[in-house]
Order: C-alpha cells, then structure tokens, then sequence
C-alpha cells in the first residue's frame, strides 16, 4: 500500500509541473553564513550563471530603499537558468531570527537571504569581495564564470541592473 501511495505521490509532482517548466535549484546558502569562503565559492562557480551579490542591511536607509529594485529583478529572472541572487545581510547574527526574519517577511524580499556573521575577518573579506570595496552599504557585485564582473559601493538603480544582467 505504501508503495502505490509513493507513487501516487510522485506522479502527482511530476504532472503538476507543466512542459517547459523550469524549476530553479534553491540558492546552496541560507540563514547565518560564519565564514566568508562559503559565499565566495558559492557565487564563484564556472557554470555560466550570472549570480548577483548584493550587501545590505536592515538598519541601512539606502540599502532598504533599493531592496525593492533587487526584488523586481529577481522576480522577472528566477527562472532563468543562468541567473542567481543572493542577498547578504551584514545584521548581527544574534538578530537572525528577531530582526531579519521578520523584515524579510514585512518586505516580502522573495531572493535568498543569507546573514554573513564572519565579523572579525571583515578586513580581509571586504577586501576579498573588492579591493576598493570600503565596506559601505549597499554594496552591489556580479560574478559570471569565477570572476566578478562588476562592483558599485552605493545605490544601483533597477535600470542599471537590468542592463548589467541582461
């Protein structure tokens, strides 16, 4: 019996999916990132995806006014296989679950939302993202290939990023 419910079950998943469908893979990170090597490799990768990096924060006047162009712009892309985003949150880890959360919620911010906590290496990993990088936010970067394609320090309009992934 529960064989023919497994298989019940899987034939209803695959028939929900419609010809042509694409379902993206989930972004490798989410939650409270410790070590700055993890998101580097993650959106350092050779396989011709377009990952958008952005750094924000909750508390950030700027970084929260641009949020809303990042999301349009996931929203119209999420499909495609060649884009990835991820927005990285220079929160408090311990506010994670109090603070983050819940405005990821209230903004409904739809892109994967990791909270990078490696703290006490931040002179080396903000000079790891870009060498000019001062550590302001917002901070916007794009990798394709292994290589980062861009970096802006400050607000980027939802009309430079759709030229910058198009």
């Amino acid at each position: 019996m529960k064989k023919y419910i497994t298989i019940i079950l899987l034939a209803l998943a695959v028939g929900s999916c419609k010809k042509g469908d694409v379902q993206p893979e989930p972004f490798p990170l989410e939650g409270v990132v410790e070590d700055y090597h993890v998101l580097l490799e993650a959106v350092n990768q050779q396989d011709d995806k377009l990952y958008v990096v952005n750094f924000w924060a909750t508390w950030c006047v700027p970084c929260v006014k641009e949020l809303p162009d990042f999301v349009q712009l996931y929203n119209e892309n999420k499909t495609r296989p060649d884009f990835e985003m991820v927005l990285v949150s220079l929160d408090r880890s311990s506010d994670f679950d109090t603070k983050v959360k819940p405005f990821i919620a209230e903004h409904q911010l739809t892109p994967p939302v990791v909270l990078l906590a490696d703290v006490k290496r931040m002179n080396e990993w903000i000079p790891a993202i870009h060498k000019s990088w001062s550590g302001a936010i917002p901070a916007t970067a794009i990798y394709k290939n292994g290589k980062q394609i861009y970096f802006h320090e400050g607000i980027v309009s939802y009309e430079e990023l759709k030229k910058l992934t198009q």
